[in-house]
Formats: C-alpha cells, structure tokens, sequence
C-alpha cells in the first residue's frame, strides 16, 4: 500500500551540483557536512545517546534526480564507463523504483545552535547540499561491518585515484580547511568515465569557488580556483 515518507532534517554541504560530489560515502573522510533538522524533529530528546555511536546511516532522497515513473531493470554504471549494464538492484544507481539514499558517514559531533537547534556534524557524505534526509540511524559495528564481505564488479575499484597537480597559489585561494577535503575529491576523478578528452577543461562549484581542471590519463591538473560568481556569501 502507498505511504508517505517525511523529511525530517536536509544536508549542508560544500557541494550545490551533483558534479563533484563523491561517488560512494566515506571515501573523501575531510569533507565535513552539516545534518539541519526540520523544526518538528528540533527535540533534543530525539537525539540522546547519538554521541555515544562514532558513525551513522543516512538515509536520504535523490532530490536531483528527473521525475520518471519508468521501471528501468537496468543501469550503466558511470564508473564502468556508461556502456555496460548491469542490474539497478546490483548498482547504487541513484536511478531506482524508489529514489532513496543510503551513506555511512562519521559523526564528529552534536552542535547546539541558537537558530537551528542540536546540528549533526558529520564527516564522509556524499550528499549535494539541501539534500533531504529521512531518517538517522546508528552504524553497528557488530553486525553492520562485514570484512570478507565480496564487493562484485565495483572492487575493482576500490583503490583507484587519479594524481592531482595543484600550485599552491591556487589552492590557497581556499579557506584552509576546505583544502584538503577538494584534493581528495579530485583525486576521485568526478569526471564521468567515458569522457576521456584530456583537452577538455571541467569544473564544478565547491565551497563558494568554482574549481576548474583537466585530466590527462591519470594526472588530473588544476586550472583555476575562482570565487563562484552565484555564491551569495
């Protein structure tokens, strides 16, 4: 039977586009976000204990995502290079029957603020900000952490980075602690991997700067750093 799902907090985070943002939860460990509740949900009471849990599952809507009713069995996978498919219930396609998220992140603290009461700071998302979130629950190592679990066609994976040339000039542009967290995630590769033009010049928005680059092979080269012109900040 249908129901109804409620978002109950949404993400603050460095990235406005999807371009950019990592693929999976957890790999880019330096990129800090911010979980804002709702006013409804804003009861300290909701959240007692947390702080004794070191990670935590989100889960989340793909707000991005185009409105589309169709079943789609399956989806190519943009880190296979968009020309294999493989089926949507053996992806983490955002693309899906019921479009929901789910990231492990790292919770670093609880924030209590005067406007937007008890904030959840957390490390590790892969989430575009305003990004709503549905529901919060605590990662049990005992029983959630499975070492000689087998990860299928996406291990391969699992170890790849491209190398990142950045002058320091420009990265400097960037507040010092958003440095680290923007090396880390370029070295991802946030391009989509059939697009392998080494002349062609990328860029995404981060942080209140638009970052701009290019990859040839494995050495992804940054262009410019720049205060993103809609930034309203």
């Amino acid at each position: 039977m249908p129901f109804t799902v409620k978002e109950i907090a949404y993400a603050q985070t460095d990235f406005d586009t999807k371009f950019g943002v990592p693929r999976q939860s957890g790999r880019v460990d330096a990129l800090e976000a911010r979980i804002v509740f709702l006013p409804k949900y804003r009861n300290p009471d909701a959240l007692r204990g947390i702080e004794g849990f070191s990670h935590l599952w989100l889960l989340w809507h793909f707000s991005e995502n185009r409105e589309d009713d169709e079943f789609r069995p399956t989806v190519r996978p943009p880190r296979l290079g968009g020309n294999r498919m493989e089926g949507v219930f053996a992806t983490r396609s955002p693309y899906r029957p019921n479009p929901i998220g789910l990231s492990c992140v790292k919770l670093i603290r609880v924030e209590h603020t005067e406007k937007d009461g008890d904030v959840l700071v957390v490390s590790g998302a892969d989430l575009v900000n305003g990004t709503p979130i549905l529901d919060i629950k605590p990662y049990l190592p005992f029983t959630d952490a499975h070492p000689d679990a087998k990860g299928g066609f996406a291990a391969s994976f699992e170890d790849y980075a491209l190398d990142v040339v950045c002058e320091d000039g420009l990265l400097s542009r960037l507040p010092e602690e958003k440095r680290e967290a923007l090396v880390a995630v370029l070295r991802e590769d946030p391009r989509p991997a059939y697009q392998n033009d080494p002349e062609r010049v990328y860029g995404f928005p981060f942080a209140g700067f638009e970052v701009k680059f290019t990859v040839d092979g494995t050495t992804l080269t940054v262009l410019d750093i720049m205060p993103d012109s809609k930034n309203t900040l």
